[in-house]
């Protein structure tokens, strides 16, 4: 049977780009013509593992013109997608680079009330289309009227499938989460020390308490994010610190999102962990060097993995 990977997405966004020579206040500001994308979470994991070479499931929630839309680029870019109609309008955001000081200002909005029918039949969904052995991957916050143990609830659709639960997200959501069986973590460092019930987390104790964490709790394998600094790999036999390669960064839209879906892509092709996390770095930095919400560039990030395998000799 092969495997597949399938996304899912709660909080949905239209992104919207623009670039403006200079932003001051009380004064219009002439911008250039908008540039859309599909975004949030699972949706620019589909967008990135798309961009790779490979195919996903995308599974989101949408409702209204701004939901449309989001089908529309969805189609376009050729993603396979399963959109739960809900009766809120699908959130839109805005990022505004000054081309004069090479700043992005990004404006983000919450997304619309899920009622209780809306993301049980989600759920139902999700049951529908999960198969053993497939990669589900959730990125992304939930958005109001969606409990903070819906992960949990996912994560036991998930186990019952014989599927491997990837997650990605914050606050509470996660929290729950990590009580339930998850094939992956992927926390910052300020994740991390929520999950660890610590204020903040220094070089020196990051891995003592990533061992901590797996030793505590029914998860496979944690991939810390270190921004800049690369990721940490950490599972109950191995610890690995990978470096990210020095870029010119043009926007940080979608890196977590690019990391993860070359990390996913790469247990596809039969890489082992360490491999997968040094890919995952090199696509979440190929995913800074372009403007906007593109993601990431498969050949950047081909380039930029020969780099992390050499530095890591």
């Amino acid at each position: 049977m092969r495997k597949k990977i399938v996304t899912l997405t709660l909080n949905p966004v239209l992104d919207k780009s623009v670039t403006v020579a200079g932003i001051s206040p009380n004064t219009k500001l002439r911008c250039t013509a908008p540039t859309y994308d599909a975004g949030g979470g699972g949706i620019d994991v589909s967008r990135a593992v798309k961009k790779l070479g490979m195919d996903s499931l995308c599974i989101y929630l949408a409702g209204g013109p701004t939901g449309e839309h989001l089908k529309q680029l969805l189609d376009k870019a050729g993603i396979d997608q399963l959109a739960i109609p809900i009766r809120g309008w699908t959130r839109d955001n805005l990022a505004v680079t000054d081309t004069i000081t090479n700043l992005q200002y990004r404006f983000g909005v919450p997304g619309p009330n899920v009622e209780k029918e809306e993301w049980e039949t989600l759920l139902d969904q999700l049951e529908k289309n999960l198969e053993e052995g497939d990669y589900l991957v959730a990125s992304g916050k939930l958005p109001p009227g969606i409990p903070d143990d819906f992960y949990v609830q996912v994560a036991e659709v998930a186990k019952n499938k014989k599927s491997r639960f990837v997650l990605d997200t914050s606050g509470e959501a996660l929290v729950k989460a990590t009580k339930s069986k998850v094939f992956m973590l992927k926390p910052n460092l300020g994740e991390l020390s929520s999950l660890c019930g610590v204020e903040s987390i220094s070089a020196m104790e990051l891995e003592p308490l990533a061992k901590k964490f797996l030793n505590e709790h029914d998860c496979e394998i944690l991939v810390v994010s270190l921004g800049a600094k690369g990721a940490l790999l950490a599972t109950k036999n191995l610890m690995e610190h990978i470096p990210a390669p020095t870029v010119l960064q043009k926007s940080t839209i979608g890196a977590g999102d690019s990391m993860v879906a070359g990390m996913i892509v790469s247990l596809l092709q039969g890489k082992t962990y360490s491999e997968m996390v040094k890919y995952g770095v090199a696509c979440g930095t190929a995913a800074t060097m372009h403007e906007g919400t593109q993601l990431c560039n498969k050949n950047d990030a081909d380039n930029l993995y020969q780099w992390v395998l050499k530095t890591q000799k």
